[in-house]
């Protein structure tokens, strides 16, 4: 800190510099929030959610960075208005967590937030969810979640992501 003090009394231009760089962190990726914050609170320093779902006592508050983004938070809100968590939840760990069989729409939305994409397919007659996330932090993939004709999952299958590899384009 005395560096960055005699640094800007030497040159105010590369303390300025320094200090936009440290601001430009502030975004989605660090903890904004804090678990026993009042959902009033999470709501006025993350803004308004991008979904809202049920998730059994709880309520889920999504915060997606866009449609086609591979980044959403969920804001865990429990019965008493308190944050529980907020976390990242476009992962290969939460993908491998879901359950053919016993996942449905309600749960997946819960988990997920909105998927980037939808499809419908003929035979099977599945709906499936596409979600966009960076499989192991690295490559850009796609989750496709198949529901059956009664809402629950079938099958999971990841693959690239169309939009981002070469060789898709």
């Amino acid at each position: 800190m005395k560096n960055l003090m005699k640094l800007s009394t030497l040159c105010p231009i590369a303390a300025l510099a320094g200090g936009l760089t440290l601001a430009g962190c502030a975004d989605f990726s660090g903890m904004p929030v804090t678990p026993g914050e009042p959902a009033d609170a999470v709501r006025a320093t993350l803004g308004q959610p991008t979904g809202v779902y049920p998730a059994g006592p709880d309520t889920m508050l999504e915060y997606a960075k866009g449609p086609t983004g591979q980044v959403t938070y969920m804001a865990r809100i429990g019965p008493d208005q308190r944050l529980r968590s907020y976390e990242q939840v476009l992962t290969s760990a939460k993908f491998a967590a879901l359950r053919p069989g016993t996942d449905t729409m309600e749960s997946v939305l819960a988990t997920f937030g909105r998927p980037a994409e939808t499809l419908r397919l003929a035979h099977p007659p599945y709906d499936v969810w596409a979600y966009r996330y960076k499989e192991q932090n690295v490559w850009d993939s796609m989750m496709y979640v198949h529901f059956d004709t009664a809402g629950v999952v079938r099958k999971v299958i990841n693959g690239p992501d169309p939009e981002r590899e070469e060789r898709w384009k």
